[in-house]
């Protein structure tokens, strides 16, 4: 199944694509993608239902109204560094021993066509398509890997874009460089695990105006989705809605010659094969008053 969240920003409609391809409006079902209506049981007895019933339901159109996060914002955000193998060497950095973790503040969730905005002074500000894990069980103490899937509602294209300024050369934590409104595109759609397919074996693009930046397959994670949600499980309780970005890989514009980081009017463009493309148009925040000092 395949869910999405359509309307004005803070009055997004639970939907979902139903028989024959159609959105449909499920609001009279469910209150929002979030909580309860994320466990991986309760989607498959509503897909169930959708099928058998989803013809009643109203048409959604996402070509006329906007499409928002496909899950309510207000959960944890993580974001996973170095998990990709083309991307430490891009880096000239050593693979991790153990993930490396950093999280983002969850005004950072957006759409995926909604603007990204660069922050005023951002002059580094870097995109990285990634393969979004959004949580659909409580899960704490996970015993193993092989039950951590188990608490996963579906998979989404994410891009963790970071301003790599404030990422880098300011000291403190990541956390700092990747809490930036909108900084956390996702969407369109949250795909349930039946119908993604193995997340190991997906494909990842980035197109910058046009031109493929980057290209990379989610077989080249050094810790795979399973291995992460059971170690985070180790040290947090992870809740229906929690957000997992999963490392990029190589190509970001940091680890390239000319670093041609965004700019505004610059069209950014990821998809993780499957599972939907994003589309933010960069543009810049302008402070009312003007610059101001730098912090």
């Amino acid at each position: 199944m395949r869910l999405l969240r359509i309307g004005a920003r803070g009055a997004e409609r639970p939907c979902a694509v139903g028989p024959g391809g159609v959105v449909r409006d499920l609001s009279s079902w469910v209150a929002d993608w979030t909580g309860e209506a994320l466990d991986p049981d309760a989607l498959r007895d509503l897909a169930a239902r959708l099928a058998r019933e989803g013809g009643a339901l109203p048409v959604a159109d996402p070509a006329a109204e906007r499409v928002g996060p496909p899950v309510r914002p207000g959960g944890h955000l993580l974001s996973i560094g170095l998990n990709y193998r083309a991307h430490a060497a891009e880096a000239g950095l050593a693979l991790p021993d153990e993930p490396i973790v950093s999280s983002k503040a969850p005004t950072t969730l957006v759409g995926p066509y909604d603007d990204l905005l660069l922050p005023p002074g951002g002059e580094k500000t870097d995109w990285e398509v990634e393969l979004a894990v959004v949580i659909g069980r409580r899960a704490q103490y996970l015993p193993d890997r092989s039950s951590a899937l188990d608490h996963v509602a579906g998979f989404s294209t994410g891009n963790d874009v970071s301003e790599r300024s404030w990422l880098l050369e300011r000291g403190g934590q990541w956390v700092k460089g990747k809490s930036f409104e909108s900084f956390s595109p996702l969407g369109p759609c949250l795909v349930t695990p039946d119908e993604a397919g193995d997340p190991q074996d997906l494909r990842l693009t980035c197109r910058v105006n046009g031109r493929l930046v980057q290209d990379g397959r989610t077989a080249d994670m050094v810790f795979d989705v399973a291995h992460l949600v059971w170690y985070l499980s180790q040290f947090m309780v992870l809740q229906p809605g929690d957000v997992v970005l999963t490392g990029t890989p190589g190509g970001v514009a940091l680890g390239r010659p000319d670093q041609p980081y965004l700019r505004p009017g610059d069209l950014v463009e990821a998809e993780v094969a499957g599972l939907g493309t994003h589309r933010q148009r960069c543009r810049a925040v302008l402070l009312p008053d003007g610059p101001r000092e730098a912090p």
